[in-house]
């Protein structure tokens, strides 16, 4: 296995930069946030009843952020659809954010031109493309990102620029003194977790080894745990290149847990990830059903999230799993950048 302590060698077996991408994750929120609140031609919040975010992939995530940030502090419901169909209830009278990085997603282009036809008031997220295009001749709103990143390697731009594109239009709470909190613990989070800090003191790395050829799994509670546990299974995924789950408490506890059977957990290992402020029934839950899958032979770990505010909960632990599937994939010796498995893919749908 690579040394992760030899920053030569981490160099040489991430030649695309994730590594690099991982650890910018403050600058990018703090860019992203700058980028929303610079956006043009925002549309009329006044009457809105609902706000879909349209989105595939890591460009959808900031949907989820907004969903589990905000949701529990709007008066409307917000709704993540990935593909390319809209529910039917948005019209004239609904915010669609279509949020695709490269601004060529298909599925995004599709949802966001039935918006159109249906008068619903837009924002399109892009870094470019016809997305990017589309939006500006329609002088519809639009928050324009930095390019030249990999999608999932674009979060904090997306997530930060819907944020602050929704601050502005007095959709959500101000977010400044949130994100002044999450920037400063996810800056501790990588002095502590970061390529320069060595094994025996680095939580991330060490995590990384004793997870080794098993298959990760992730649980978090429901909201912001659960959000950050999906992204720690998809950067499992795509950057380590190995098979990864996720799952949430308490709705777990009605299915999976069965599934935990004496046996049945060799050769995984479970990541809870923990919060303050989860309800107290989901606190409770967490440590039985953790006992489960000890007790089925599973490895089993606990991450805890930093902060007072839910956007640093969900900040610091999102950049503790980024920077724990990056040092994994390169630990196995696999490139963490390219995604051949979705590149192959899409060609042969193309070919189709």
């Amino acid at each position: 296995m690579i040394d992760l302590d030899d920053r030569g060698a981490l160099s040489r077996a991430d030649p695309g930069g994730m590594l690099d991408a991982v650890t910018a994750l403050p600058d990018h929120c703090r860019e992203g946030y700058r980028a929303g609140r610079e956006a043009h031609d925002l549309p009329d919040a006044d009457g809105v009843t609902s706000i879909v975010v349209v989105g595939m992939g890591g460009s959808a995530v900031a949907g989820d952020v907004l969903g589990a940030l905000a949701s529990p502090r709007l008066g409307i419901p917000v709704q993540v659809v990935r593909g390319g169909d809209l529910p039917e209830h948005c019209g004239i009278h609904t915010l669609v954010i279509a949020s695709s990085y490269s601004g060529g997603t298909a599925e995004t282009l599709a949802a966001f031109e039935e918006a159109v036809r249906r008068g619903s008031r837009l924002v399109a997220v892009a870094s470019g493309g016809e997305l990017a295009r589309r939006a500006e001749e329609l002088r519809a709103g639009r928050v324009a990102v930095p390019a030249g990143f990999m999608p999932r390697a674009a979060f904090g731009f997306l997530t930060l620029g819907v944020l602050g594109a929704l601050e502005v239009m007095g959709v959500v709470p101000a977010v400044p003194e949130d994100l002044d909190e999450a920037e400063g613990l996810m800056r501790e989070v990588l002095e502590e977790n970061g390529p320069d800090a060595p094994s025996g003191r680095n939580p991330a790395k060490e995590l990384a080894r004793s997870i080794g050829d098993r298959v990760p799994v992730v649980w978090g509670a429901e909201g912001i745990g659960a959000v950050a546990a999906t992204r720690w299974k998809t950067q499992f995924n795509e950057n380590a290149k190995v098979p990864a789950f996720a799952s949430e408490i308490p709705e777990l506890d009605h299915n999976e847990v069965v599934g935990w059977s004496p046996g049945r957990g060799e050769g995984f290992a479970l990541i809870a990830l923990r919060h303050e402020g989860e309800p107290a029934d989901v606190a409770a839950r967490f440590p039985l059903s953790i006992e489960i899958v000890r007790a089925s032979g599973a490895a089993v770990h606990e991450v805890r999230a930093r902060g007072r505010s839910a956007l640093a909960r969900l900040l610091t632990l999102t950049l503790q799993g980024d920077l724990v599937a990056t040092y994994l994939g390169i630990a196995r010796g696999e490139d963490p950048s390219p995604i051949e498995a979705i590149v192959g893919l899409k060609r042969a749908l193309a070919e189709s």
